[in-house]
């Protein structure tokens, strides 16, 4: 998925352009009266007696406000914090007769939980975003979000800018912010999820993604997500319990019968490895035993010709020198093959040696094979569950289309196995039999097609398309 920063920054950057749009006549003379105005500001709570009037204090945070809330960063970058900071004296200032809040302490209190007060803090956070003053803009738009916590984009913005300097803590914090405020962007759960994954927080990471296919139960992002992490921390049975009961609840919902697909789909996938490593060592251990039994028959050739050339060498005198000579050659291959049967014998002990272990690993591949045929019929299952519900469903389609191309290709590499008398006796069937199954998955790529291009769909029809044509020029008759 992407991160946030990406998707939304251009949202961001337009509030920034809309913050210090400005020009003409009217906007240079309004900025030159907040110039003087400011400097007036700035003059009068350098006084001992003005800076002592809660009416000096209420005068400045106005100002300032005006300044952050107009977008005038030149004239002052930090204007809403002074603002607030303004507000904050005048409360202080402002007593009644009884030690309680007076009239202008009350409209302090009033201000600065006002929408106004919450502009000049996302205008003044903005402006520090476009400047990449990450850790500014984090102060003044979290300031935002406190002033409006029912906000979303404070905290959305907040953690934009504190993902630009790996503050993940705090960008965790303004997402569950943005969620618990109402955020309806579905991909903003999907980046929160990534941010607790990055952070060895699963569980919390599958409530956000939860949270987020409960909003929108179609986003296939967020659900291959779920699978993605359900596969990496090893808890699929968790997972699959959970789909199926998804599953029993609305069996008419597609995009849970392909995710359940897909789920499975990726456990046959991981098994894939183990089983190509299993068959390795399994290959291993029985080449040593054929190698050690063909080295035994090549020296058996030798001493046989050596028996040969030891009889000869009697019956023909003439002959002698030459039979001599061929005997030499031959007692010292017979020497050299004695050394490689003497290696091979080592090599044979210690596979022996392993016996045991061999027996457990081909056990094992045999058992390994059995549950992926097993996971890959529950995934054909689903897909055709799925199309029974939806037969024009595009990730339905296509994912049958990828199920049945794979199984043309296993049946593929069966044929290229074969040796020259065994395609003899039954290649030829075979090969209509792949070409019957690339064929099968023909109709699949085209219904998706008919829905929509993706890269991937194009790819593969073509290549499926391509493939029989070679089958047709190969007059090859496709057996499905």
């Amino acid at each position: 998925m992407k991160p946030i920063y990406l998707v939304l920054v251009a949202c961001c950057l337009s509030a920034g352009v809309r913050a210090q749009q400005g020009g003409g006549a009217l906007e240079a003379a309004a900025a030159d009266a907040l110039k003087k105005d400011k400097e007036k500001s700035d003059k009068d709570i350098t006084d001992a007696k003005a800076s002592a009037k809660a009416s000096t204090w209420m005068d400045r945070a106005k100002l300032y406000q005006n300044i952050a809330a107009g977008g005038n960063i030149k004239l002052d970058s930090a204007a809403a914090m002074t603002s607030y900071d303004a507000f904050k004296k005048v409360v202080e200032l402002d007593k009644d007769k009884k030690g309680g809040p007076g009239k202008l302490a009350k409209e302090a209190e009033e201000a600065m939980k006002s929408p106004n007060m919450y502009t000049a803090f996302m205008q003044q956070g903005v402006a520090k975003f476009q400047a990449k003053n990450y850790p500014d803009a984090i102060k003044a738009m979290s300031m935002a979000g406190d002033i409006n916590p029912k906000d979303t984009l404070a905290p959305l913005y907040t953690a934009i800018a504190a993902q630009q300097v790996k503050d993940n803590a705090t960008a965790k914090t303004q997402l569950e912010k943005y969620i618990s405020g109402g955020g309806k962007d579905a991909a903003i759960y999907g980046s929160l999820a990534m941010l607790y994954r990055a952070d060895n927080e699963v569980d919390k990471a599958l409530a956000a993604l939860d949270k987020g296919i409960a909003l929108a139960p179609g986003n296939k992002d967020l659900a291959n997500e779920k699978i993605n992490i359900m596969l990496t921390t090893n808890r699929m049975d968790e997972a699959i319990s959970g789909m199926k009961q998804m599953v029993e609840k609305d069996p008419n919902n597609v995009q849970n019968l392909v995710n359940l697909s897909i789920v499975y789909n990726n456990i046959a996938s991981k098994g894939d490895e183990e089983i190509r490593k299993l068959e390795s060592e399994t290959k291993k251990g029985g080449n040593s035993a054929k190698q050690l039994a063909d080295g035994k028959s090549i020296l058996d050739t030798y001493n046989s010709e050596v028996a040969r050339l030891s009889a000869a060498i009697k019956k023909q005198p003439k002959n002698a020198a030459e039979l001599k000579r061929q005997l030499g050659d031959v007692q010292k291959k017979v020497v050299e093959q004695k050394a490689e049967v003497a290696k091979l014998e080592a090599a044979a002990k210690e596979a022996a040696a392993g016996a045991s272990a061999s027996a457990d690993s081909e056990k094992k591949l045999a058992e390994l094979k059995q549950k992926k045929s097993e996971t890959k019929a529950l995934e054909k299952q689903y897909l055709e569950k799925a199309l029974a519900v939806d037969p024009n469903n595009y990730d339905a389609n296509y994912n049958m289309g990828v199920f049945v191309f794979n199984e043309a290709v296993e049946l593929k590499r069966a044929v290229d196995k074969m040796d020259m008398s065994e395609y003899a006796k039954s290649g030829k069937e075979a090969d209509g039999k792949v070409c019957g199954k690339f064929k099968q998955a023909l109709p699949y790529f085209t219904k998706a097609k008919a829905v929509k291009e993706e890269p991937d769909l194009v790819e593969n029809l073509t290549n499926t398309q391509n493939i029989l044509k070679q089958y047709e020029e190969k007059k090859i008759t496709c057996l499905e």
